[in-house]
């Protein structure tokens, strides 16, 4: 009885259960976690294995062959055209195959596993001054691995070259489970190589004799474009095939494994080539009115020495004013509305040098009659704002709300800079002859102009599309002799086409390639040759439906609830973890399945019948969301805009129409409610007595609260008893509105801290402002972080009664406590029954900082400057990077002068609400504040004031470091007291 696939995959796992160290999967849920990339395809894997070390990796191969079991190695899974899953076993380099294991500084090369993600191992090099050259993008969560298997460059490419061209050597565990090592060999050497017996003596002989053979077939058949990576390496052992930074042609096995895409070896260590890192860099950013004349442009700014010419196009850059946190960056460098703008970049020694080389290259383009704006970008944090843009223009094209998407399948073409104009033209021409409209971005300076054409996939009209454009590409491609793949690699995309594209004879010795080094087509087969039609398991395709859900939030902007799951695309920017706030857990856990992205390819899955209809509302699905911290970091750092911490209220409610609410969620929920009524009838110094009680702690322990969690104690007077609300005239006249400032005081600033609302009425009085309390009841905010909408509904209806006169009277509503403002100015938006009033409300809604600088001047604050220098140390909100970003709140603190601001880049706290209490996160939220927040806390100077504006943050760096942190508010009104006193 032949054994089934299933069987197979059972009797591996059970042979590598004794000596395995990393973690094996069978289970439905994670291997749909691996069953989509940043493709448009997704197959579901046979098991998913994480290996801790080597001796793993070569078990799992040398059992896999033994079964006759597919593997497929990945790291990040942020290939774009599909190679990065397979109806394989899944080997994970990502969580614990990541280090950098030698650094050679003076040799200048670096050797590092597979797991290694590009921009921290140059965060790594940096004080050697080098750096790895190619820069591809994805560069904040891509691993070198996966940089490497795809022979991926970037925008410097001009300068670098090709991955191939800095790979020096890998450690590779050959598909019979043998362990050897690749690098450049000499006749000599080649010589005995060949003389060995078992499958590397085999690859060795095999391959030289196959390329002495064929170099005929080779020199003729590669693309003589240099920015090339599709198939397979061969032209790097072959005189006569141009390549733009290599010395020439070597025999050097590791370059047939770099652009392999994981077919011909796995690799466990790889030793790269390093290049310097520039001293100074400056951008000229020409902002044209037309796409053709921009391209037409691009020959003519080469001659100027650039060292990249990036393109911004006009759809790129009008999705990037729809991202809050990139629409921010946007503006600080944009002029005016060009339609799209060529980010070129120069190279110095300094300054001077840089300013003159913009200089030459406005001259030259002026002697060339080529009409643009140049606007010079010198300082390093403009440039920055500048790369971040373009860096993230690939998710923004996939933020398009509409079932029709950019979709990657002809993206990767690179043509002769000369005819990068024509070729976007006649295939712009050909794709609305079919009436197709295209997004692009681009690496001008190397003719590869990312055209992605928009469809929807769902319609079987638009997948027969597919091939056409496709093989018409090819075809301009092939007859501008440009590279039909030049940084993204074959996949399932191009690998069907390049029989049609290399030309039967060198896709023949490419087959051949395969069967020297993988007989049994073990490895990630289907990749490079013999792979699939282009529309074979499409994510979507025609068939695909979703379940009926009917959202008790608004998704109307989105389409409903499902396409809001879809926005998805699976680029893996919730995967970075040295920058930024999304998304914490990842950057705690390393699973794959605690990214936005795991959250959203779950619950696809579930609505869409990928997973069985029971798996939607089961334990196991809300355990897939439950470390969701609710930050909304997606919301801004995500370039699909992915909304998961309104996705997951929404699954939370949903899920507890089926479920029973834990009573701890509900005590949580309604917290402020509670202790507003008891200390209406318990006097609050014995209520803070009584939590210390064993008993109470017992009785916490029980509801699931960690026992080394003290929770919040009371503040002797609430502030609505300091400060009662009280009556203002509403009238809409310049005088109240310029004048007149609602302070929301939340519940926690009301019960715990009504310091921070009286700091913050003593700062707006002090500035001649007329600040009265605007609200006497609870945001809800606490309701919608539990998934529990009715009450939450409730408690915005409420809310809005008493805001909306306000806001209607043009009045500014300033809140004090990030997480209950940004109800107010987002949450209610979809939330509330009284949308409209909901809006309006949003619209004339604050954080505090965020007024401050919005209506008032250094000039305001000149009086209450500090004689000596203040140093502060800024932890901001979450919600507040997201629905603001930072950059106010500093510029807040530094109004009075003689300020020093630094802000920790700490990403979330870690105590979230209530999450940090929990007992089974605790761990979790001591890990979060421990990875960049808490050191910085204990590392600053003992004079340097700690500042939070958020008040879980502040609980949790006193609880992590029994540091006294305060609040905005609280800094400012001390320093203008300091002043008044003096």
């Amino acid at each position: 009885m032949k054994t089934t696939i299933n069987e197979k995959v059972a009797e591996l796992v059970s042979s590598l259960k004794r000596t395995f160290q990393g973690e094996m999967y069978t289970d439905s849920f994670t291997r749909t976690l691996y069953s989509t990339d940043a493709s448009i395809y997704q197959v579901m894997p046979l098991a998913v294995v994480i290996p801790r070390n080597e001796g793993d990796v070569q078990a799992v191969i040398e059992a896999a062959r033994k079964l006759q079991i597919p593997v497929l190695p990945r790291t990040s899974g942020t290939s774009l055209a599909g190679q990065a899953i397979n109806e394989a076993v899944v080997i994970d380099f990502s969580k614990y195959l990541d280090n950098i294991l030698e650094v050679n500084s003076e040799e200048r090369w670096v050797r590092v596993q597979p797991g290694v993600v590009l921009d921290e191992l140059n965060a790594f090099l940096k004080p050697y001054g080098l750096q790895f050259g190619p820069d591809p993008a994805s560069s904040n969560r891509a691993a070198m691995g996966g940089i490497v298997s795809n022979n991926s460059t970037g925008a410097h490419s001009i300068l670098y070259g090709m991955t191939v061209e800095h790979v020096l050597a890998s450690r590779v565990i050959l598909s019979d489970g043998q362990l050897t090592e690749f690098r450049r060999v000499d006749s000599d050497v080649l010589r005995h190589k060949k003389t060995l017996s078992g499958r590397e003596g085999e690859i060795y002989r095999g391959i030289h004799e196959l390329i002495t053979r064929n170099a005929e077939v080779i020199r003729n058949g590669t693309p003589h474009h240099w920015r090339r990576c599709g198939g397979y390496n061969l032209d790097r052992f072959v005189d006569g095939v141009t390549t733009r930074y290599s010395t020439g042609p070597e025999f050097n096995l590791a370059k047939l494994i770099s652009g392999a895409e994981g077919t011909l070896g796995v690799m466990t260590e790889i030793t790269l080539n390093l290049v310097p890192r520039p001293q100074h860099t400056a951008l000229a950013l020409l902002q044209f009115d037309d796409l053709h004349r921009a391209l037409s442009a691009v020959p003519i700014i080469l001659e100027t020495g650039p060292s990249a010419v990036e393109l911004l196009d006009h759809m790129g850059l009008t999705l990037c004013k729809k991202v809050p946190e990139y629409a921010r960056l946007l503006n600080t460098f944009i002029v005016g509305d060009p339609n799209c703008i060529l980010i070129t970049e120069f190279y110095g020694e300094n300054t001077a040098e840089l300013t003159a080389k913009i200089d030459h290259l406005k001259q030259h383009l002026q002697k060339k009659s080529v009409k643009c704006q140049v606007v010079p970008a010198i300082d390093p944090g403009l440039q920055q704002n500048v790369w971040t843009v373009r860096k993230v223009g690939l998710g923004l094209l996939m933020s398009i709300r509409s079932d029709y998407k950019p979709i990657p399948f002809i993206e990767d073409s690179a043509v002769p800079v000369e005819h990068l104009a024509d070729y976007v033209q006649q295939i712009e021409a050909y794709c609305h002859s079919l009436g197709t409209d295209v997004a692009y971005y681009a690496h001008a300076s190397a003719g590869c102009l990312h055209i992605r054409p928009l469809m929807n996939t769902k319609k079987a009209e638009e997948v027969a599309k597919l091939p056409l454009i496709a093989a018409r590409a090819a075809e301009l491609v092939l007859g501008y002799r440009g590279a039909l793949s030049s940084e993204h690699g074959d996949g399932r995309a191009r690998s069907w086409l390049n029989e049609f594209f290399f030309g039967k004879e060198l896709y023949h010795v490419y087959r051949q390639v395969k069967h020297i080094f993988d007989p049994e087509n073990l490895l990630n087969p289907g990749m490079i040759v013999d792979g699939q039609y282009i529309t074979e398991n499409l994510r979507y395709g025609p068939q695909y439906r979703t379940r009926n859900w009917q959202p008790v939030l608004d998704f109307s902007t989105d389409g409903g609830f499902d396409r809001a799951v879809e926005m998805c695309n699976g680029a893996g920017v919730c995967r970075k973890k040295i920058t930024g706030t999304m998304c914490p857990s990842f950057m705690v856990t390393r699973d794959e399945e605690h990214s936005t992205r795991g959250r959203a390819n779950l619950l696809r899955a579930a609505l869409s019948g990928r997973l069985p209809e029971k798996d939607l509302f089961s334990p196991r699905m809300l355990a897939a969301l439950d470390l969701c911290v609710e930050c909304k970091a997606c919301k801004a750092e995500c370039p699909s805009s992915v909304d998961m911490a309104k996705i997951k209220t929404e699954y939370l409610a949903q899920y507890y129409r089926h479920h029973r609410v834990p009573l701890r969620s509900r005590l949580f929920a309604a917290m402020p409610d509670l202790v507003r009524q008891f200390s209406k009838f318990i006097p609050r110094t014995v209520i803070n007595s009584v939590m210390s009680w064993p008993l109470a702690r017992w009785f916490q322990t029980q509801l699931g609260i960690a026992p080394q969690r003290q929770l919040p104690r009371l503040a002797p007077r609430p502030f609505d008893a300091i400060y009662p609300r009280v009556s203002v005239q509403l009238e809409n006249t310049e005088s109240t509105r310029r004048k007149k400032v609602g302070v929301f005081v939340d519940c926690f600033t009301n019960q715990y801290h009504p310091q921070v609302a009286e700091a913050a009425f003593g700062v707006l009085k002090a500035l001649g402002f007329e600040p009265f309390r605007v609200n006497s009841g609870c945001c809800g905010r606490t309701y919608i972080s539990k998934g529990l909408v009715q009450k939450a509904q409730e408690k915005a209806s409420a809310m809005i009664a008493e805001l909306l006169p306000v806001a209607q009277a043009g009045i500014p509503i300033v809140g004090l406590e990030p997480g209950c403002l940004s109800a107010l100015k987002d949450d209610y938006i979809f939330l509330a029954k009284e949308r409209d009033a909901a809006r309006t409300i949003s619209q004339h809604s604050y954080f505090f900082e965020e007024f401050l600088v919005a209506f008032t001047t250094q000039a305001d604050f000149r009086p209450f400057r500090p004689e000596k220098p203040v140093s502060v140390l800024l932890h901001a909100h979450c919600h507040q990077k997201s629905l603001l970003g930072s950059e106010k709140v500093i510029a807040a603190l530094r109004l009075p002068g003689n300020v020093t601001v630094e802000e920790v880049d700490s990403g979330c706290c870690g105590m979230a609400g209530s999450f940090g209490y929990e007992a089974e996160h605790y761990e979790l939220s001591i890990k979060m504040g421990e990875r960049r927040l808490f050191p910085a806390v204990r590392e600053r100077a003992p004079e340097t004031v700690v500042v939070a504006p958020g008040f879980s943050c502040r609980s949790q760096i006193q609880h992590g470091t029994e540091a006294q942190p305060i609040h905005p508010a609280v800094f400012l009104w001390n320093l203008m007291q300091a002043k008044m006193k003096s």
